[in-house]
């Protein structure tokens, strides 16, 4: 099954999709992370389309979607919830469940929690935090702040398809037409005729003008729906110690969320392969049941 492209305005930009499944089926929003787009989300995506209506977005800055007018403002949580309520909205979304890697789970706890974005308050019915928690490792996010912030150019796009399987490597098994998809579907060409990644190098400001913006432990605390973290065994972002303060605080405290360690990841397991469809789909399941 083939995805449709499609673009809606959210607050204020063209902001790009993919949606797969039948339009009449459950919703799945399927949001990836911080430098990439919402391509990297195809397999999850084709899997649960003869099931679901899955969603997968470009964030703002990312892939196919603009670029921030204003930067310092705008490339932030509750910015990226004010979209997502606007795109809930267009699409006619009364509920969802929600996967979201990295940065995506970390919008997909904001809105849930309905703080930032009160329109989406009761509309999340799930959370699937794939390596995402309410606080972050600080030495892995200058890692990140590193390598996003000044994205390398190539003069080919083997060479940038050689430079994602090494900073992408702790994903996990990846084919190599997995590989290749990954290239071509975040790859720009520069006006010099290089290829580099392709987001917004300015999305790196939301460390610096928001430095507290992934603490989002005020977020989580209120939330009162079923939680799972998939923490990549290997991760330095999301730490054995924070994920089990989860298990104690918020909706820890009143059993909903559950913990998962998938082996052979670091940050993130790519979601890509059947033993990553099972542990999302057997979650499901799990969750809805404790959620009665």
């Amino acid at each position: 099954m083939s995805p449709t492209s499609r673009y809606a305005t959210c607050a204020g930009y063209e902001i790009h999709y993919t949606e797969w499944g039948a339009a009449d089926a459950p919703v799945v929003i399927a949001w990836h992370g911080l430098a990439r787009t919402g391509r990297d989300m195809d397999e999850l995506a084709a899997h649960l389309a003869p099931r679901y209506r899955v969603i997968c977005p470009d964030t703002l800055g990312r892939g196919l979607s603009q670029w921030a007018r204003q930067p310092a403002q705008e490339y932030q949580l509750s910015f990226y919830a004010r979209i997502a309520a606007d795109l809930f909205d267009q699409l006619g979304i009364e509920h969802a469940h929600w996967v979201g890697t990295s940065m995506g789970g970390a919008i997909g706890t904001v809105c849930a929690a309905g703080l930032a974005e009160p329109r989406l308050k009761g509309r999340i019915r799930s959370l699937v935090l794939n390596d995402n928690a309410p606080q972050l490792a600080q030495a892995a996010i200058e890692r990140i702040k590193a390598y996003a912030g000044t994205p390398p150019a190539f003069a080919t796009v083997a060479e940038l398809e050689a430079f994602f399987r090494q900073v992408y490597q702790p994903y996990g098994w990846l084919s190599d037409a997995q590989w290749r998809r990954l290239t071509e579907t975040s790859t720009r060409r520069l006006p010099d005729g290089r290829v580099t990644p392709h987001y917004d190098p300015a999305m790196v400001q939301q460390f610096t003008h928001h430095a507290d913006d992934y603490l989002i432990w005020q977020h989580y605390d209120t939330l009162d729906i079923p939680v799972l973290c998939l923490r990549g065994a290997d991760s330095d972002l999301v730490l054995r110690e924070t994920t089990a303060e989860m298990l104690t605080r918020g909706p820890g405290a009143r059993g909903l969320v559950r913990v998962v360690e998938v082996p052979g990841c670091g940050h993130a397991p790519a979601l890509n392969v059947p033993e990553h469809f099972a542990l999302v789909e057997s979650a499901w399941a799990a969750l809805e049941c404790v959620a009665g």
